[in-house]
């Protein structure tokens, strides 16, 4: 039942050549038409609340989030479900403490936030470096997932087939982020997240009335089938190999919330709302659709295990990352109908958007802070029309280090890298924008602290961890360096991020804790009410 027949081969690669040439006419036809750095970083704040809560969700739901939350609720239960709650928490963390003081101390990046408050160039460079680095491993995450994903759909097996869909999908990534700006790739999340759910809520109602309409049967069934009995049901299973379960399914969890609501290409979302009311409205259509996904996505993977079982799965994929795509298929049948085989062929295509439009969002992000960041936090004033180009090249600059290295290290486990992303978001960029906007003696010094040590704690812990080695899932499963009791760095990295700020704070001195103090107090009024409306 979850073999990939030669007719769903052929209209999936018919919907992916479909999908790419709407998607670039999409960026074509959005994209600035003059050199105007507002319309080129914001869209001009002319999304509808509906549309912009919708681009902020499809920038929430990447295809690391689709294939790796699958996999787990397919092979831990509990702990799976658990994981997509933490998800959705993180999306209302952002959404109840962050988003409408973000939106109104910044402008296009999230270096304008922290600099409205600490001025400098040194804050905005360290801003840049700690975007990019909690980007990068998640867009390899999701480049090298391209050759695995349509290798698995289209039936192919050969490496340099895989390589070659890294290169092109990489290329259409850098494209979509020159050439669209954010108003382009807002377009690209919307069909997305359009194509994710209307799929999913249909390929979801079959699986439960494939079970009668009974979740209970649904889940009874796929823990019969897990080949754990009840423990599949229980907390537990993800991390049961760990010294310390408990702990370690709770520092996950901690590096999930405050590292996905934190991460640069979502916060820069926040910049494209005309006024903290439709920012307020945007996040409620976000929540709802993310909401959704969640429940989607549990049913689809506990369907998965229910129909084909804990160990086919495993088979399929080790981490159970073609675990939402098996389930679509499998509960079809044996014999799969023209308008099953076009649903199915639906999901594949929404997966492969999924993996598009994250990626070009993310490179949108890190060319954005490099260019608005770095280049024109020069002393000297650049004109907007630099400024873009400046843009532009760095959507190449960090597009083509991207495609190399998916490229090389596509073979092996991934989660090791997007781990890496949420623990740097959580654990360095969480730290600084809750002290930045709500901690009035927070210093610049503090703020570099935070910044850099919570991200030198993240790189020195993670390379110890047991997903980079000691275990047969592992990036390296032939060698053991592992020698730090959990599989994320949250539980330690997190306070340190927060003490990092604090330590550094202290250690300014009196003078300018007062100092700026006085500076917070000066701007308290537009970080929590915001600016003045603009006259129409």
């Amino acid at each position: 039942m979850t073999d990939f027949g030669g007719t769903a081969q052929t209209w999936s690669l018919v919907a992916f050549c479909t999908v790419v040439t709407v998607t670039l006419l999409l960026c074509v036809v959005a994209g600035p038409d003059r050199d105007d750095l507002d319309e080129f970083y914001t869209g001009y704040r002319s999304l509808s609340p509906m549309r912009n809560g919708l681009a902020i969700a499809g920038d929430y739901i990447s295809a690391a989030t689709v294939l790796t939350i699958g996999g787990v609720i397919a092979l831990s239960g509990y702990d799976g479900v658990v994981l997509a709650l933490s998800t959705l928490l993180s999306l209302l963390l952002l959404m109840f403490l962050l988003a409408e003081p973000l939106r109104n101390t910044g402008r296009f990046t999230p270096g304008d936030a922290l600099a409205r408050r600490m001025p400098g160039r040194a804050v905005r460079i360290t801003t840049c470096v700690v975007t990019i680095a909690s980007l990068m491993p998640m867009m390899l995450v999701q480049l090298a997932s391209t050759g695995q994903l349509l290798a698995f759909i289209l039936g192919f097996d050969g490496s340099a087939m895989k390589t070659g869909c890294v290169i092109g999908v990489g290329g259409l990534m850098i494209t979509y982020a020159a050439i669209g700006g954010m108003k382009g790739t807002a377009l690209i999340q919307i069909l997305k997240m359009v194509m994710l759910l209307g799929s999913g809520v249909v390929v979801a109602f079959l699986m439960l009335r494939a079970f009668s309409w009974d979740p209970g049967a649904l889940f009874r069934t796929a823990a019969e089938r897990s080949g754990v009995g009840p423990a599949f049901l229980h907390s537990g299973l993800q991390f049961a190999g760990g010294p310390h379960a408990g702990t370690d399914m709770i520092s996950t969890q901690f590096a999930i919330v405050l590292g996905g609501a934190c991460l640069p290409h979502v916060t820069m979302r926040m910049f494209t709302a005309d006024s903290a009311r439709q920012v307020r409205r945007s996040m409620s259509w976000a929540v709802s659709s993310v909401a959704l996904f969640m429940l989607i996505i549990t049913v689809v993977a506990i369907g998965a295990t229910a129909l084909i079982g804990r160990a086919g799965i495993a088979a399929a994929d080790p981490r159970g990352n073609t675990a939402y795509l098996l389930g679509s298929r499998a509960v079809f049948g044996t014999h799969v109908s023209r308008p099953e085989t076009f649903l199915f062929t639906t999901v594949t295509a929404a997966i492969f958007l999924t993996l598009l439009a994250s990626v070009a969002s993310m490179i949108l992000a890190c060319a954005n802070s490099l260019a608005h960041d770095v280049y024109a936090s020069r002393a000297t004033p650049r004109s907007p029309v630099r400024e873009m180009t400046v843009a532009r090249v760095s959507a190449l600059a960090v597009g083509i280090p991207t495609i190399v290295l998916a490229g090389l290290i596509q073979h092996r486990s991934l989660q090791p890298l997007a781990t890496l992303s949420f623990c740097l978001a959580a654990s360095a960029i969480a730290p600084a924008l809750i002290y930045s906007l709500f901690w009035r003696r927070y210093t610049r010094t503090g703020l570099l602290s935070t910044l850099i040590g919570g991200s030198l704690t993240v790189l020195v812990l993670m390379p110890g961890t047991r997903l980079v080695s000691g275990t047969p899932t592992a990036a390296f499963p032939q060698a053991d360096f592992n020698w730090f009791p959990f599989t994320t760095t949250g539980a330690v990295s997190i306070p340190l991020g927060f003490a990092f700020g604090w330590l550094g704070t202290l250690l300014s001195g009196r003078r300018e804790a007062r100092q700026r103090r006085k500076d917070y107090e000066r701007i308290e009024a537009r970080i929590l009410a915001g600016p003045e409306p603009r006259a129409r």
